[in-house]
């Protein structure tokens, strides 16, 4: 969560109140900027390894999506011959130890890691955002009660927070998903507060206030895009922690369960033959290291073409 409290602490030394005097911006969404508007006029992938990262991220979501489609062999079909070396006939990669063509493993093994980091940062998002948004704007009792409950789950290390949930829950793809949303959506709460309170200050907000729109319209149609692009940034850096999770906890025969092909699980059923047929357990290791290292440099990324203090 350290990249959360800095993000945080960056917002609240950045954000300054309104001078006194300065001309009124109009009471419309126009004043704010939003992330489609933000993105409008800024250059992404203006680094080599920000340029990677985004063809690296966009290839493994392609390979979840329809590399399944595209390769033929059963991830699921034992062949009679066991830990065929790579290249054998009809198995480029080889097979495992039960004899199941590696390759096709591999493929089918994205989309559940995949599908459970994007549910579960989506979960943390959406539970968070709407924490921080009625925190940071109501304020008063309702934003300390708040405040205090998201200050006590981020004491808890979010790894055993995310054990002690689908623990509880049983394994599975739907508690999993539960368990590791919740545990990431107090660093996204906390954010989104800081950023509410920065905005909520500003004339367009107290304008609409004045003009008598609802609650629920300003959180929504003013404050929420005009803190999006920053949450979104943090967002991404996120589904990267979903990911080292989801992967950890099939590891440990808490997450997706066998036999459906998930990297983690493959990770923890190829171990024992780590020297004999290494590509067991590098090859879907390796994959998840590579997702969840393009997640933090295209958050990064977008961070940098995001970043408030340096908008006009």
């Amino acid at each position: 969560m350290s990249d959360t409290r800095a993000a945080v602490d960056a917002v609240a030394a950045g954000g300054a109140a309104p001078l006194v005097g300065a001309p009124p911006v109009p009471p419309a969404r126009a004043a704010g900027r939003s992330v489609v508007r933000a993105l409008r006029g800024r250059r992404l992938a203006r680094s080599l390894p920000a340029v990677l990262s985004w063809l690296l991220l966009t290839g493994l979501v392609l390979v979840a999506l329809v590399g399944p489609l595209l390769v033929s062999a059963d991830p699921l079909r034992q062949t009679s011959s066991a830990l065929l070396s790579p290249g054998a006939a009809g198995h480029p990669l080889g097979t495992d130890d039960l004899g199941r063509d590696e390759l096709a493993r591999l493929v089918h093994g994205a989309r559940p890691l995949l599908l459970v980091s994007f549910a579960a940062t989506a979960l943390a998002a959406g539970v968070g955002t709407l924490i921080g948004l009625v925190a940071g704007y109501v304020g008063g009792i309702v934003e300390q009660v708040l405040m205090r409950l998201v200050d006590l789950a981020l004491a808890f290390p979010s790894i055993l927070l995310v054990i002690l949930l689908v623990a509880a829950a049983g394994p599975g793809t739907v508690s999993l998903v539960f368990g590791i949303g919740i545990s990431l959506a107090p660093g996204l709460a906390r954010l989104a507060r800081a950023l509410t309170a920065r905005e909520a200050a500003r004339d367009y907000v107290v304008a609409a206030r004045i003009g008598g729109t609802g609650v629920p319209r300003i959180l929504v149609r003013e404050l929420l895009p005009n803190i999006g692009g920053p949450l979104l940034a943090q967002v991404v850096m996120t589904l990267s922690i979903a990911a080292g999770f989801a992967a950890g906890l099939s590891y440990l025969g808490l997450g997706i369960q066998p036999p459906t092909p998930d990297w983690g699980y493959m990770v923890q059923a190829g171990q024992e033959f780590l020297f004999s047929a290494p590509r067991l357990v590098v090859l879907p290791a390796m994959f998840t290291l590579l997702f969840v290292v393009a997640c933090n440099f295209v958050g990064d990324d977008l961070r940098d073409a995001l970043d408030p203090r340096g908008t006009a």
